[in-house]
């Protein structure tokens, strides 16, 4: 993965964007300083823009349901002009039905990730999953679910399932309210905070105050 960076504007060419829960269309997404300015067919492509070709991929939003639904925000609406740009552009088909819940991914077909104003492209490399902030670290609950997530300093995760520890691995990368899992069994996955809430998935975890 290639060292987060904070390019004005971002273009996407030539993809299969999930605009909303039921309409796609098939064209440019346009991101200028963290905020989509055009989503559909000849998008504009400004001579400083971070160009990357989406022929054959799927641009679907990152967003978890739960998250939403705690700011009181449309769960409907997802990638429209003056939304905020989180995204990840896909190798191949996405089903709208995966978005929302648990969108996961494997990592030969993340071409690229956009968090508002930072934009990570993926080159099969996990050297730069590694500065997550100190809001970030910790154990993270969700006892109504034996659910326990353990982020540490080094941009390393750890899940403790049902009592069973270490039951998923792996690294994760974080910015502002997002993250993102890239597990060691192969997958891509993501959470959002909410007033200090973070949600991945069908899990609401919150935070586990240090001992003193």
């Amino acid at each position: 993965m290639s060292a987060p960076s904070a390019p004005r504007t971002v273009v996407v060419r030539g993809a299969l964007v999930h605009v909303t829960r039921s309409r796609s269309v098939r064209g440019d997404v346009v991101a200028t300083d963290g905020v989509l300015t055009h989503v559909g067919p000849d998008g504009p492509r400004p001579p400083d823009a971070l160009v990357l070709d989406g022929s054959g991929a799927t641009v679907v939003p990152i967003l978890v349901e739960g998250a939403i639904r705690a700011r009181g925000s449309d769960t409907g609406s997802w990638l429209t002009p003056r939304s905020p740009a989180t995204f990840a552009v896909v190798r191949g088909a996405v089903a709208a039905s995966r978005v929302g819940e648990m969108l996961m991914v494997n990592p030969q077909d993340l071409l690229a990730v956009v968090l508002e104003d930072q934009v990570v492209v993926w080159d099969g490399s996990t050297a730069d999953l590694h500065d997550p902030g100190p809001d970030w670290v910790g154990a993270w609950t969700d006892p109504s679910r034996g659910m326990t997530q353990h982020l540490s300093a080094d941009g390393r995760y750890s899940e403790t399932r049902g009592g069973r520890r270490d039951a998923y691995t792996g690294c994760f990368w974080a910015h502002r309210d997002w993250v993102a899992y890239l597990d060691d069994t192969g997958f891509w996955a993501f959470g959002q905070r909410a007033d200090d809430v973070l949600h991945h998935a069908r899990f609401v975890l919150r935070r586990v105050p240090p001992r003193a």
